[in-house]
């Protein structure tokens, strides 16, 4: 796979992954536009509506992502704000969400071309931040989470469609000893499954589960710092508990489509406009700490 798709990129509404779901295809269509260089090819985009999720490498730089560590590790608000969520064994993860994308270094993030460029492709037209969470996965204390569909949830939160993504940018390496990503390649091509408590989490129906795994390809995402990975709403995924020395913290970016703005309201918002950063926002605001 390529990095990053660059060159000439039409932006189009999404092709149906869910295919029995036509109607949704055709909601708040627009006009092919011309799109700036932060986009996926054709090919690419073919690959995610087989597969349900793509990689990119090194989405960001290396000194982007000191700058983010840095920052991360020593933000006592970051941990001080996270809780806890339990798998079935009882070994707890922790995470730290907010809903508004603002002008601090985390909200610009999520407010960056790189990333809400490439979503806008894949969810076929305006999309608005949904939430960003920081998950703290920390060494050989750090739980599993559970096979689930953020659809699964997000469902009930007034969402009609499943037109959300995710980006998962690695903050420390992820590798299969500290808990990386694991998914199932094209299940997000089942729809939505039931879903239940499991532990203190919400996970897929297992009868379900086990029968997706015998019929698709597990793989587990191992990542360098400043890798993303774009993954479907409906799309099966878990990790492992963190029994190795190394933490595994990551940062995901997820965002709805405007016209499947939610019916009502919940903890999550209803569509608000996105304002777009420059993509230098993460070097912009280094020098701005640095000169404080």
């Amino acid at each position: 796979m390529t990095r990053r798709g660059h060159g000439s990129c039409i932006l189009r509404v999404a092709r149906g992954i869910h295919r029995q779901d036509a109607a949704w295809c055709t909601l708040g269509q627009i006009e092919p536009t011309q799109m700036p260089t932060n986009c996926f090819t054709d090919a690419e985009r073919a690959q995610y509506e087989c597969d349900g999720y793509l990689i990119v490498r090194g989405l960001f730089g290396a000194d982007e992502m000191q700058t983010l560590i840095e920052h991360a590790k020593a933000d006592a608000e970051l941990t001080a704000g996270s809780y806890q969520r339990r798998d079935a064994s009882g070994m707890g993860t922790k995470l730290t969400l907010w809903n508004h994308a603002g002008d601090d270094l985390y909200g610009l993030i999520a407010r960056m071309p790189r990333i809400v460029d490439r979503m806008e492709q894949l969810l076929g037209g305006e999309v608005y931040h949904w939430h960003t969470k920081m998950m703290l996965k920390e060494p050989h204390v750090g739980g599993a989470w559970e096979w689930h569909q953020d659809y699964g949830y997000w469902y009930d939160n007034g969402c009609l469609y499943p037109l959300l993504a995710s980006c998962l940018t690695a903050v420390d390496r992820a590798s299969r000893a500290n808990g990386c990503l694991q998914v199932l390649k094209g299940s997000h091509q089942i729809g939505r499954i039931d879903h239940g408590k499991t532990g203190d989490q919400t996970g897929a129906d297992m009868e379900r589960v086990e029968v997706a795994l015998e019929r698709h390809e597990l793989v587990y995402i191992e990542a360098d710092p400043g890798d993303a990975i774009f993954f479907h709403s409906n799309l099966l995924h878990r990790s492992d508990q963190n029994t190795s020395p190394d933490p595994r913290w990551s940062l995901i970016c997820c965002y709805n489509a405007a016209r499947n703005n939610p019916y009502k309201e919940s903890r999550h918002p209803i569509y608000h406009p996105l304002e777009k950063v420059a993509d230098s926002a993460i070097r912009d605001w280094a020098r701005g700490a640095a000169a404080s």
